[in-house]
């Protein structure tokens, strides 16, 4: 049984925890409130985020970051994108110098334009080697329900990438592995964005050719950004890239596309972010994509045009007005 530790007890390091644990590990779960760290171990539930879900005997929670990392083979850290660097700053001196560093997050820092795999390697000084990522059509409650589901683990290292995937498969969890870490994080990134278009089309009463429009022509944006950066073009049509997406895009479970909804019904981007506590990562994750996007002079239209529905500089309609009146060209282009 090899201990390893999740860092952040929302619904999906929540639900990975459970991955974990059904793979065989004692899984150390930190949480930043103490009131849910004694609700998880008194209930064995994750009231808050998973409610419903027994949780494994081996998934115990606590405060304590120093207990938490204590002698863990790897560690696995799912919170917001966009307070992640500060967070992991904290924990620094207390990681394992010999710990698998995992992200299983999916963002963009806003204005350093950096990937979570690349905030690791800054703050910590962890080498490529040491520092994996997991992506795929991964929705909380389903996996944490134990429905049967795959996703990519992707590291630099041979042997880090092998490791990574024993500790995470399990009897209703199937990881595939990769070495294309970039092109694994981007995908994941960018779905969020496309999930808010098509929740938005959803929202404005739309169908089915509307969203898979909107899903197709997000897959060939995704993939251009991403190849441009270094990525392999199999991994977008693949579970980190084509997967993800599917999923975030078509489920009710997905919050990015219940975000897009509610936008296309109307709703201002902070009326919805006031009425929940679940973050959509593609709110904030939208203009650091759009910024490295034109950093690296590629066309993202539906990107722009999500950012300035989220701003409020465009209502819902016409977003979906703009991207249909766009000059005529090759699909490939």
């Amino acid at each position: 049984m090899s201990k390893v530790a999740v860092f952040g007890a929302g619904s999906w390091g929540t639900a990975f925890s459970v991955v974990l644990a059904d793979a065989g590990n004692d899984v150390m779960l930190w949480a930043r409130r103490e009131e849910l760290c004694a609700t998880i171990n008194e209930k064995g539930e994750n009231t808050d985020y998973l409610p419903g879900i027994d949780l494994p005997e081996t998934v115990r929670a606590t405060h304590d970051p120093e207990l938490a990392l204590h002698e863990v083979e790897a560690v696995f850290f799912a919170m917001p994108s966009q307070t992640f660097r500060g967070n992991v700053q904290q924990w620094v001196d207390l990681l394992p110098s010999d710990a698998l560093l995992v992200s299983l997050m999916k963002g963009v820092e806003l204005g350093s334009l950096k990937r979570m795999s690349e905030v690791i390697a800054e703050e910590t000084g962890a080498g490529v080697e040491r520092i994996g990522v997991v992506s795929g059509p991964n929705l909380a409650k389903e996996i944490a329900s134990r429905e049967p589901a795959a996703s990519v683990v992707a590291c630099a290292d041979e042997d880090n990438v092998t490791r990574l995937r024993a500790l995470s498969h399990s009897a209703t969890f199937r990881p595939y592995s990769s070495h294309d870490v970039v092109g694994c994080e981007l995908g994941g990134a960018y779905k969020n964005v496309i999930g808010l278009a098509v929740g938005m089309a959803v929202g404005l009463g739309f169908g089915d050719n509307t969203t898979a429009s909107v899903i197709t022509r997000g897959l060939a944006e995704t993939a251009r950004l991403a190849t441009r950066l270094g990525a392999e073009p199999m991994t977008l049509m693949g579970l980190a890239g084509l997967g993800d997406l599917v999923a975030t895009c078509s489920s009710p479970l997905s919050r990015n596309r219940t975000f897009g909804e509610k936008l296309g019904q109307g709703m201002t981007a902070d009326e919805i972010t006031a009425s929940t506590r679940q973050v959509a990562e593609g709110v904030k994750s939208c203009s650091s994509l759009l910024a490295l996007a034109q950093q690296a002079d590629v066309y993202a239209p539906i990107v722009e045009a999500v950012q300035a529905v989220v701003e409020g500089r465009m209502t819902a309609a016409d977003m979906l007005t703009a991207l249909i009146s766009k000059e005529t060209k090759h699909e490939r282009d």
